[in-house]
């Protein structure tokens, strides 16, 4: 009977079936429970916003490369063209929210070990164009043709 159990999981392995969630998807969400557990803790509005702000710019610097160059250059972006955004953290990213919606956030690279990083926007960035389009983008680099079209669709989510 032992015997049988034993080639059952190995041949479920054999076969690629879920296996549960990944230790990277794990982590994200024991960080998105420590940040639903910080932004129920009382305090003024202005100082909790200012804690967020913080926890956003902490969690940038601590990127390795390229991904800390390209969340302070998407964060930047954001502040110059969308400074009413208000950053926090979401499932360990940097995010940024329309009253209290996230609508845009940058997924570094090294956050679920992928070959590049992302800006991704939320159904709440209203990026609608037609019945198909893009709310999610690969970053590896950052162009100043890049910035500009990054620039413009944040503005667009902002406006909401």
């Amino acid at each position: 009977m032992a015997q049988a159990k034993k080639s059952t999981k190995r041949t479920a392995e054999s076969e690629g079936s879920y296996a549960g969630f990944s230790d990277e998807e794990r982590e994200a969400m024991k960080d998105h429970a420590k940040e639903l557990k910080a932004s129920s803790r009382g305090g003024a509005k202005a100082e909790k916003a200012a804690e967020e702000a913080a926890a956003v710019v902490e969690k940038i610097a601590g990127f390795d490369e390229p991904d800390r160059v390209l969340g302070e250059r998407i964060h930047a972006l954001v502040q110059e063209n969308a400074p009413e955004l208000a950053p926090r953290l979401w499932y360990g990213m940097p995010a940024y929210a329309r009253d209290g919606r996230i609508v845009c956030h940058f997924q570094p690279a090294q956050k679920f070990k992928t070959r590049y990083a992302t800006i991704g926007f939320s159904d709440a960035a209203h990026l609608d164009d037609g019945a198909f389009w893009p709310v999610g983008y690969a970053l590896t680099t950052l162009s100043a043709a890049d910035e500009k079209r990054i620039a413009a669709l944040i503005k667009q989510a902002a406006a909401g």
